[in-house]
């Protein structure tokens, strides 16, 4: 539904600006707000002549250092935009906070859905279109991942070594500091971080790595094919296989750990196999995938350390429990480490 007051936003301000700075629209706009989006103030707007396109910017109130960072989102479709990698058309970039109290950006719309959850897979993706989708999506990963940071523009996005080392000292350090608030601990934690350092495989060719390249990050078209990746905002550079093992950890293995959530995505008919997309990738790429074992270890633990941050949070009273389930955010933080754990001693 459109919105008067949209949040986040003086609209008169930003219609102002978009006249001045983006031709390819005409204001004044209906604004209609879209989930999801890490928070952001994602709205989309149709101009006078029924042109559609995306305005985002952060949240409002205090933000912590590099959170919600529009300029790195812009930067990334801006470089992106054109290569095989598609991304929505970058539009218009506005670093003057007297505008409307943050930095924000105007970008194409894109007709495609994100996936999310089972819901979504049964509304817009048919069955018989689900398998060239895993094919979209895998592709469009190798296709970043083919891409030379430095030729693109992006060599300066991030620090090109030691990718892993520092996913690891940041995410442990945060195991730690929540270990005491969360009331919880698990040794596990501590041994699959010291196991990681011991045996970090040698890190290739920098590449761009989306950080959180998934369903939920895709915008899948009528066609059934991958139309737009959106979300770039924690992109950085780094060791590709760390990126592609997290994609693949959100796929069901040909043998589960575990049984599989009815309600995600890859549970649903018609998906292939982790194993299949990870064979696509490694034709596609032809990476060395010997390790891969090592790097999606690493993402279970790295992601348990995640909710387990977020669970201490909840549990200092900083965040409403109020339907949160708590019990389960911490089978998700064990179920982690579990997956982790088994995943590791098959190396």
């Amino acid at each position: 539904m459109a919105e008067t007051s949209p949040e986040g936003y003086e609209v008169t301000a930003v219609e102002t600006w978009a006249t001045q700075h983006v031709p390819e629209l005409a204001p004044p706009f209906k604004w209609t707000r879209l989930i999801g989006g890490h928070s952001n103030l994602t709205y989309q707007i149709e101009d006078t002549e029924g042109k559609l396109a995306v305005i985002r910017r952060p949240p409002r109130g205090e933000l912590l250092p590099k959170a919600h960072d529009m300029s790195r989102e812009w930067s990334l479709i801006s470089a992106l935009h054109g290569t095989d990698v598609p991304v929505p058309e970058p539009l218009g970039f506005c670093e003057d906070p007297e505008i409307t109290g943050a930095w924000f950006y105007i970008m194409g719309f894109v007709d495609g859905h994100p996936f999310h959850n089972a819901v979504d897979v049964h509304t817009y993706l048919p069955e018989h279109k689900r398998a060239q989708f895993a094919d979209s999506f895998i592709e469009k990963l190798a296709a970043l991942h083919a891409l030379d940071p430095d030729e693109i523009g992006l060599g300066q996005l991030g620090k090109k070594e030691g990718y892993v080392a520092r996913q690891l000292k940041t995410w442990y350090r945060s195991w730690t500091s929540s270990a005491g608030p969360a009331q919880f601990d698990d040794p596990r934690a501590h041994e699959l971080q010291r196991f990681f350092l011991e045996n970090m495989p040698e890190q290739g060719k920098a590449r761009v790595v989306h950080g959180d390249f998934g369903p939920h990050n895709t915008l899948v078209g009528p066609d059934g094919l991958v139309a737009a990746v959106i979300d770039w905002e924690i992109s950085t550079l780094g060791d590709p296989l760390a990126d592609v093992a997290y994609a693949l950890n959100q796929w069901r293995p040909e043998v589960p750990i575990r049984p599989a959530d009815p309600d995600s995505v890859s549970a649903q008919p018609g998906f292939p196999s982790r194993e299949y997309l990870a064979k696509r990738y490694g034709e596609l790429t032809g990476q060395d995938l010997s390790h891969l074992d090592f790097y999606l270890g690493f993402n279970r633990w790295k992601t348990s350390a995640i909710v387990h941050g977020v669970y201490a949070r909840y549990m200092e009273d900083k965040k409403s429990t109020d339907g949160v389930d708590l019990e389960k955010l911490q089978r998700d933080i064990v179920n982690g480490l579990d997956d982790a754990e088994i995943i590791v001693n098959r190396l």
